[in-house]
Parts: C-alpha cells; sequence; structure tokens
C-alpha cells in the first residue's frame, strides 16, 4: 500500500510540473532560500500532516517541516498547523499538492467526525466504502480514521462482499455463499464473508446458509433494520447500507446495527480551506 502512496505523489508531480515549473524557474533563484506556513482558513479536522511531510521530503528531502497541529486534531479559522523552509523553488512546486491532499483528507476527516460525534452512546461504527477518488484511495480511507471513523475492506482483495450482482448472476445467495465458502477453502485465505440481502426472505436465507461474518441490509427502512436485527439475534455482525442520511443516522444507530456504511465520507466531500503562504 505504500508503494501505491509513493506512485501517486510521483504521478501527481508529473502531471503538474511536466517539463518544468516556468513560473517559477524565470522569477525565483536557484539559491533562494524561504519560509511558508499552512494557514487554516475555517473550523475542521486536520488531516494529511504526515502526507505533507512525505510529499515535501520526496520532492527534496532538504525541506524542513516544524509542526504544530497534528493529524486528528480540531482546528480553527487562522490556525497555523506547521511552516516549512528551504528552497523557495520547492516551496512553491510543492505547495498545490500538499494543498490539494490535506484539503481533501481535511474536508473527509471533519465530515467523518461530524458522523461519529451523531453516533456516540450507541454501539454503532460509520465505516467507508470504496466509493472513493481513483488513484486516492489509501489518502482518503487514512483521513476516515483520523476523523474516527473505520476502514471497510480496501478494495476486492481484502474481503468477500457478495453484493446483489453477484448473487443474482450466482443464481441466489445459497450459491453466492456455498461458492464463496468454496473458494476461500480451494485458495487457501482466510478472508471475511459478508453478503448483502434486500428483503427479508434473503435475509433468512443467508442465516440459513450460515458460513458468514456479516449481513449488509440493503435499503431496510427504519423499522424493517429494528425487525431484521432481532432476527440476526447476535449471530452476525450487522451493517445498515444505502438511503441513510445525517438526518437519519442515529435511527438506525439505535436499531443495534454493529456498523453503518456511508458513501458520502469520501464521494461528496467539501475540502477544507487552507492556504500556503510566505512568512
Amino acid at each position: 500500500m505504500d508503494q501505491l502512496i509513493n506512485d501517486l505523489i510521483k504521478l501527481s508531480f508529473a502531471e503538474d510540473i511536466g517539463d518544468g515549473d516556468h513560473t517559477t524557474l524565470c522569477c525565483i533563484p536557484d539559491t533562494a532560500m524561504g519560509k511558508s506556513q499552512l494557514i487554516i482558513k475555517e473550523d475542521g479536522v486536520l488531516a494529511g500532516v504526515e502526507m505533507a511531510k512525505r510529499i515535501f521530503h520526496d520532492f527534496d528531502p532538504k525541506l524542513k517541516m516544524t509542526i504544530f497541529i497534528n493529524d486528528g486534531a480540531e482546528v480553527k479559522k487562522g490556525d497555523i498547523a506547521f511552516t516549512v523552509e528551504g528552497k523557495v523553488q520547492s516551496l512553491l512546486q510543492t505547495e498545490r499538492l500538499m494543498l490539494n491532499v490535506m484539503q481533501r483528507m481535511s474536508g473527509i476527516a471533519t465530515t467523518t467526525r461530524k458522523y461519529v460525534k451523531a453516533l456516540e452512546g450507541t454501539k454503532t461504527r460509520v465505516l467507508d466504502t470504496r466509493k472513493t477518488t481513483p488513484g486516492m484511495r489509501m489518502m482518503e480511507k487514512d483521513a476516515v480514521k483520523i476523523g474516527g471513523g473505520v476502514n471497510h475492506r480496501i478494495g476486492l482483495f481484502d474481503m468477500i462482499l457478495l453484493k446483489d450482482n453477484h448473487i443474482d448472476f450466482a443464481g441466489g445467495i445459497e450459491q453466492a455463499i456455498t461458492r464463496a465458502q468454496n473458494y476461500l477453502k480451494e485458495k487457501g485465505k482466510n478472508l471475511k464473508i459478508e453478503i448483502e440481502v434486500r428483503n427479508f426472505d434473503e435475509l433468512q436465507q443467508a442465516m440459513n446458509v450460515g458460513g458468514i461474518d456479516r449481513i449488509m441490509l440493503d435499503n431496510f427502512n427504519i423499522e424493517d433494520t429494528k425487525k431484521a436485527v432481532e432476527m440476526i439475534g447476535g449471530r452476525f455482525e450487522t451493517e445498515s447500507s444505502g438511503g441513510i442520511t445525517f438526518d437519519t443516522l442515529r435511527d438506525y444507530a439505535e436499531c443495534g446495527v454493529d456498523f453503518i456504511s456511508v458513501g458520502a465520507l469520501t464521494h461528496s466531500v467539501k475540502s477544507l480551506d487552507m492556504s500556503l503562504k510566505a512568512c
């Protein structure tokens, strides 16, 4: 996973700088030294400080950061998160990538923290999804954790999640689960199995087959979710998904589900405003 982040940083610099930052090169001497500070411009949760450190170091190992606020801290408008000093050319060429990453990650962490606080006092934890920005998944999922949320599977490789299309193409609940169990046995893999159910009939089928770890209640309303949790009776982990808004989040949690997955944590979040300015 670390290599994916390295590749993303390399690609990001390639698409931004190309054959050279001619604006910087034309007016800033190679020997010029300077210092910049990251200024927070709206309240939220800070995320991406460690990523900023990697971005600066990968581009110019001589850049020096002094960190005042760490990832996960709640910040207010006007706070200074860190300073970075070194060659001015390096400061200018790393500025946009660092801000793009930190603003995005901080927006996700801020939104996640809001959902986490709404669930306080319940046993329910908020999950992210695979609805992430291509190439930025590891950063975005890290931001969810920084905000207090829980990562669902990272990708298609670290968990089996039998969704509606898998079930329909496999021929039904029993066939999908049985094939998943046989596959894991044949391949010698130890992966959790989760299955999505769309109604009480599918729920009962899944419980009858067994050999699964979690049941996802897809687009169940609040009343049906409560009934489903009672039917499951703690035999499997439970997850609510689909059609859940921030306003209904608490109601679903009070049904007793273990997890609520929220695609909005990553797919439609607003970035947190901040800027890097000379000081």
